[in-house]
């Protein structure tokens, strides 16, 4: 009996780890970020980069706020719409934020506490890219 108590504490204590480790890393997104770049790629053409357009500030509740601006193919747009967001598996994190290109899931690509990278597709055969910076 004490081996089966001392093995389901072991099973306890690592799976609250790992619990805890992915806590942590969504933790870091917490904040306010820069996005350094916005980029659109589409096969066969140059790609379409957009440097500072604005900021992105994530909340500890899953919420967020975009404060964006940026000029594309002569064409000015603004995103100041809400968002909420969740950090999956340490590999993803979905943006649900109607009509704005950034409600999606991103792959992540780079994860550091004060870089991120995330690469998507807009379903159109294009690939974005975005750099966060704090």
């Amino acid at each position: 009996m004490h081996y089966l108590t001392s093995k389901g504490l072991s099973i306890a204590a690592l799976a609250a780890a790992l619990c805890l480790t992915t806590t942590s890393c969504s933790k870091r997104l917490v904040g306010t970020w820069n996005v350094q770049r916005f980029e659109t790629v589409t096969p066969g053409q140059q790609a379409v980069s957009l440097q500072n357009i604005g900021t992105v500030h994530f909340k500890g509740n899953g919420t967020g706020e975009k404060n964006l601006s940026f000029t594309a193919l002569g064409k000015t747009q603004e995103d100041k719409t809400p968002f909420k967001w969740a950090w999956q598996e340490d590999k993803y994190v979905s943006i649900s934020s109607e009509g704005s290109e950034f409600g999606k899931t991103w792959i992540i690509i780079e994860n550091k506490s004060k870089f991120q990278k995330w690469k998507s597709t807009d379903g159109a055969n294009n690939i974005q890219v975005i750099e966060l910076k704090k």
